[in-house]
């Protein structure tokens, strides 16, 4: 008996075939902004009599920058395209290092934000063709197809996975990239129990054929397994819009409105507390 060799047998599923096709696309994002603009923003926060100088020192790098956020990213060109969020590279005068999924790093070139959509369009210089993650439709999904989340969990978690269903479809949240932070309107989202983290922003959600169908980007904290992506179709017409016109045409209307309820019906003495002025 103790002679006899045996093996565990081994999974074979297509979720494991999916992940294996999908990683090699995966790329980290890092945002890193010198010290010296830090200070001039967080001046009491960065003064030397509030912290520690040995701490300090260990987050400077050699060229004096500090890393200040990050986010996933996923490569849809193999000549560097690649698709992530726009809240990922919205930093003023940050500098953003891509890191792809072998180890390499590029600086990364900020092509186009979508300015409606939370998707953002960035390029990296690479000698050889990469791979890709190929872009699936978004606009006929069903509820309970299944899905998977790939990004940079917390920005420490490199290539986390998780598995969920899509939840709901067409939802409209209201989205802070911080507390302090102006909220976003966001429309049209995939709602998903994907498990999606800081970090997870700009990753793909894919379906189990391992086609991008929307991009991470939200996440409602203080619920359970209420996370939202972007619809890949959006991503889609921005790459077609930069493709064809080098930049992200979007219609825009010269409205500005408030939301009317009693307090604002009373103050400008409307007569209703409901609908939009």
């Amino acid at each position: 008996y103790n002679n006899i060799e045996t093996k565990m047998p081994r999974e074979k599923s297509k979720i494991i075939d999916t992940i294996k096709k999908v990683m090699p696309a995966m790329v980290s994002i890092t945002v890193m902004k010198s010290f010296e603009a830090l200070k001039h923003d967080m001046p009491e926060i960065l003064d030397p009599k509030n912290v520690d100088p040995r701490i300090l020192k260990e987050k400077i790098d050699a060229h004096g920058n500090v890393q200040v956020g990050g986010g996933s990213g996923f490569v849809v060109d193999p000549a560097g395209i690649i698709l992530t969020n726009k809240h990922v590279v919205s930093e003023d005068g940050g500098s953003y290092t891509v890191i792809t999924n072998d180890g390499e790093e590029y600086p990364a070139e900020i092509l186009a934000r979508d300015p409606v959509d939370d998707v953002a369009i960035i390029k990296i210089a690479v000698k050889s063709k990469l791979l890709t993650v190929p872009l699936g439709e978004s606009d006929n999904l069903e509820l309970g197809e299944a899905v998977l989340a790939i990004g940079n969990a917390l920005g420490i978690f490199k290539n986390t996975v998780s598995q969920g269903i899509v939840s709901g479809l067409s939802r409209t949240v209201s989205a802070q990239k911080e507390a302090d932070a102006p909220p976003q309107e966001m429309r049209g989202l995939i709602q998903t129990d994907a498990a999606i983290n800081p970090g997870n922003s700009g990753g793909p959600l894919v379906n189990i054929f391992g086609e991008a169908i929307g991009i991470n980007a939200a996440v409602v904290y203080g619920a359970q397994n209420i996370n939202f992506a972007i619809p890949i179709d959006a991503a889609k017409r921005d790459l077609s819009d930069l493709k064809k016109f080098g930049r992200i045409r979007r219609p825009l209307l010269g409205l500005r409105y408030l939301t009317i309820n009693k307090n604002l019906k009373e103050k400008m003495k409307l007569p209703v507390d409901y609908g939009a002025l």
